[in-house]
């Protein structure tokens, strides 16, 4: 496919999900557990979910209790990629995208392993970050070779954030992993311009999930304090850290996220790979389409080294 057929595809896609979209109350009108049963369920705009009979689960402790680790062991592991999954933090699960982290074991040879973090507004900060770090320990004791790291959306925050923790409170090496997977994820809670400008569009997100979202997670939480660097990693200092892959759509609200920080991330002396996709939306690689299909084997490659 050319990059101009990629385009008239993609429009075409985004034309009619929009449609789709006008059609359906919006998920900041329902509670939590009713959106989480209804992807569950298969319905919405999300491809259904699909269970791979090759992945296990498994339960590690952690500070806020157990912890659920969804894992997808390739025939010989090199490694390990620790996997944050998106949804605002409210949503999603760690059997989300059985099939996307099957294949991508398959392809690495890296074990993926997936995160059951706890999620809001039941648990709000710092609830997911705690269980990120303590799955992250748990992975640095268990698993060895080539170590990665990655998620999507809210995932990719909680990716960061779990670098960086592990920098700052335990003194061990952020590069201890290989390499940083982070697609399409929220860096500044408070709101970058493309965020604030997003305006009444609906594709995926709209303004009102956002807040939703980062309500729910942050509540009570000033415009200020979102600013904190153990809340909005983009402030944070970032030495240090492993090579990343910043990937995103043009048509994301999110796209200044991953603009500012690939540009902090590679000042602050580190690697960085900007990747955008001509009228990506939000969540573009979960749909199939074709900037979907080559965003993840991008991704794929990176994580392959």
């Amino acid at each position: 496919m050319t990059e101009a057929e990629m385009l008239i595809e993609t429009r075409a896609f985004n034309d009619a999900l929009d449609a789709i979209l006008a059609t359906q109350p919006s998920i900041e009108t329902f509670p939590p557990a009713v959106t989480r049963q209804a992807r569950r369920d298969g319905k919405g705009v999300f491809p259904p979910l699909v269970f791979v009979e090759q992945a296990r689960t498994i339960t590690i402790p952690g500070r806020g209790g157990d912890i659920s680790l969804r894992l997808f062991e390739p025939e010989s592991p090199r490694g390990a990629f620790l996997h944050l999954h998106g949804g605002g933090w409210t949503i999603g699960s760690a059997d989300g995208q059985d099939q996307l982290l099957w294949e991508l074991a398959q392809a690495t040879g890296l074990t993926a392993v997936s995160v059951e973090y706890r999620l809001a507004p039941e648990h709000p900060f710092p609830a997911a970050p705690d269980d990120c770090e303590d799955a992250a320990l748990w992975l640095l004791e268990n698993h060895a070779g080539r170590l990665t790291i990655g998620g999507e959306s809210a995932g990719a925050h909680l990716a960061v954030l779990t670098l960086l923790r592990l920098r700052d409170l335990h003194g061990i090496s952020p590069r201890t992993f290989a390499a940083a997977n982070l697609v399409f994820g929220p860096y500044d809670l408070s709101g970058t311009p493309s965020r604030r400008l997003w305006g009444d569009r609906t594709l995926v997100l709209t303004s009102p999930v956002m807040d939703w979202f980062v309500d729910g997670f942050l509540p009570g939480m000033s415009h200020d304090a979102r600013r904190a660097p153990s809340v909005s990693p983009l402030y944070a200092e970032l030495h240090d850290l492993p090579p990343a892959l910043f990937s995103c759509g043009t048509a994301d609200p999110l796209l200044d996220d991953s603009l500012f920080m690939e540009s902090r991330w590679r000042v602050a002396g580190n690697e960085a790979i900007l990747s955008l996709w001509d009228e990506g939306i939000h969540a573009f690689t979960a749909f199939p389409i074709e900037i979907g299909r080559r965003s993840r084997a991008e991704q794929i490659a990176f994580l392959n080294g």
